[in-house]
């Protein structure tokens, strides 16, 4: 393959992972950010984000001759906000340029013509120190320029850089710390997604027990990260793929906690979860002081006690951290997290939380995230149950379904959930986002958390019923929405 030779400014498309093509521009990276080793790559500004990252050749093409492919290919307003940002720069580096040139001509009538300049624009974020717009990047560049308020981290093996400053709308959210006086305990969330690959990975060695739907998709995001990752499943060939992107096998969990600093676990339900720390070749064995635990799996308080108690007692951090999403979510390193336990491990965590959640909550001491998760899951599970009530009730009264849905997503419910749920009803398809069997489970957990208390919830109490009914029509490894097959059978 030829060298490619691009000049600082060149507009092109650039694919990264599994995101599309993307406009953007070569720019000047930063004097200390070297190429990646053996990578034939260019340092790409993208227009619409913050972000810039270090794109391969092959996954780069000239701007204006697939401008109308990459169109037609490409949908969703933030694309077009993006195309309608590469407009207006060139509208705006057109003037610039004309104006630049009349000036010249005037003030340098009889004098040697000067070395064209590059005209950087007070908004012009990629605007360089000790560079010049003539200066070429190449596979062998070996001393790039410096590029001012850039932020560095990794994504895939790539350098991957993202500026505080935007022509766009900031991704990222800003901290935000309450007070609640009922338990003194402070959230924060910590706004970082995959997408926004605002991550540079801790150099902490990372183990991962359970790769089911939400596990598999949280240890994925974590490889392309740039985290070192060692994976243990009961199922042990699903660790097969994740060996092939780079992860590491441990043979027991065990043996995963005696090789990582921070090792998480995401399984079904509080007796896997307590099977997992306590059982043969179990996380206890393999506990020392300043292991890490974090338990993602969404279990009752009282699991969370148990595990923090024998967890800290060989010496050993604990963190829960249960996440609220969906299998494409988890895909997408869009869940949010909600953890509480010990602060300093939630703070060990922060670009593994970055690599897997759009948001991460830290409320207090350990157990509160399961009362919390419990607490959302058991709404989100009453609110599936009442929309697919509501869509039988629609078709036995004569009324369209999908209209009920049309106007139900013009509305004030409307959402992405709303209009996944209700549309892989009416298709008939019910293959697993969230477990059916799992979200019963946590309203089952719910109830038991009100009775503890003796606070009611007869809501979530009549949709745990519908949901034992789905259950004996054999639904527990659909998708929660198949909760509607409860009212047609």
């Amino acid at each position: 393959m030829a060298t490619v030779h691009l000049r600082i400014g060149d507009l092109v498309w650039g694919k990264l992972g599994r995101y599309p093509p993307w406009p953007g521009k070569v720019v000047s990276p930063p004097k200390d950010l070297k190429k990646p080793r053996g990578k034939k790559c260019f340092f790409v500004k993208f227009f619409g984000t913050e972000d810039h990252a270090w794109i391969k050749v092959e996954q780069l093409k000239p701007y204006h001759p697939h401008k109308e492919e990459m169109i037609k290919i490409n949908k969703g307003k933030r694309f077009q906000q993006a195309v309608d940002a590469v407009e207006e720069y060139l509208k705006k580096a057109k003037g610039k340029d004309q104006a630049h040139s009349d000036d010249k001509s005037k003030s340098d009538k009889g004098r040697k013509a000067a070395k064209p300049m590059k005209i950087i624009e007070e908004d012009d974020e990629d605007a360089f120190k000790g560079g010049s717009s003539d200066k070429e990047q190449t596979d062998s560049d070996p001393e790039p320029s410096s590029v001012q308020r850039l932020v560095a981290g990794t994504v895939s093996g790539f350098k991957w850089e993202s500026s505080p400053a935007s022509s766009m709308e900031p991704i990222t959210k800003r901290l935000k710390i309450i007070e609640e006086d009922t338990r003194s305990t402070s959230i924060q969330a910590a706004d970082s997604t995959a997408i926004n690959g605002n991550i540079t990975p801790t150099d902490k060695r990372i183990g991962f027990l359970g790769l089911g739907l939400m596990g598999s998709g949280v240890v994925s995001n974590l490889l392309k990260m740039g985290h070192v990752v060692t994976v243990w499943n009961r199922t042990a060939e699903k660790c097969d793929l994740f060996i092939q992107e780079g992860a590491r096998l441990g043979r027991t969990p065990a043996e995963v906690v005696s090789m990582c600093d921070i090792t998480f676990s995401c399984v079904s339900d509080p007796k896997a979860a307590r099977d997992l720390v306590l059982g043969p070749s179990g996380v206890l064995q393999g506990i020392r002081p300043g292991k890490c635990y974090v338990e993602m799996s969404t279990v009752d308080p009282e699991t969370i006690t148990e595990l923090s108690q024998v967890i800290t007692s060989r010496g050993g951090r604990f963190l829960e951290a249960p996440v609220s999403g969906s299998q494409q979510l988890s895909n997408d390193g869009m869940l949010v997290i909600v953890a509480a336990g010990d602060r300093s491990v939630y703070e060990d965590c922060s670009s593994c939380f970055q690599a897997m959640g759009k948001t991460s909550f830290f409320i207090g001491e350990a157990g509160n995230a399961a009362r919390m998760m419990l607490i959302l899951n058991m709404v989100q599970g009453s609110f599936m149950a009442t929309i697919a009530e509501g869509l039988t009730l629609a078709q036995a009264t004569g009324q369209s379904q999908q209209t009920f849905l049309d106007i139900l997503c013009h509305g004030q419910m409307a959402s992405t959930f709303v209009d996944q749920k209700c549309q892989n009803i009416l298709q008939g398809n019910f293959k697993p986002d969230y477990y059916l069997k799992h979200i019963q489970k946590d309203l089952r957990l719910a109830i038991s958390m009100g009775d503890s208390v003796n606070h009611p919830t007869p809501m979530a109490a009549a949709a745990n019923e519908v949901y034992k009914r789905a259950k004996a029509l054999d639904q527990s490894d659909n998708d929660m929405s198949a909760v509607y097959r409860a009212y047609i059978h």
